[in-house]
């Protein structure tokens, strides 16, 4: 999750973490490194896993309602169906 929310930050960071512990963060080829109040700002602002598959769930059951209607998915209904 903190490599996570680094990428959220910044997309372009190279970076590498030690046991998921953010006091083991090691950036990588010049990468400026980012306070570790903004990753912890960050890290909290994450879905968590149990709001991700309640979302995905959600997903899924519009994508079937829309598929019985007879109506047209949008790209992130069909990933649902087909990845």
């Amino acid at each position: 999750m903190i490599i996570e929310a680094i990428l959220k930050i910044n997309p372009n960071a190279e970076v590498s973490v030690s046991g998921d512990n953010i006091n083991q963060i090691t950036w990588e080829n010049g990468t400026t490194p980012i306070p570790k109040a903004d990753i912890e700002a960050k890290i909290a602002e994450l879905p968590t896993a149990e709001e991700e598959a309640t979302a995905r769930e959600n997903l899924k059951a519009s994508a079937k309602a829309k598929l019985i209607a007879g109506e047209p998915l949008t790209e992130e209904e069909a990933n649902t169906i087909v990845l």
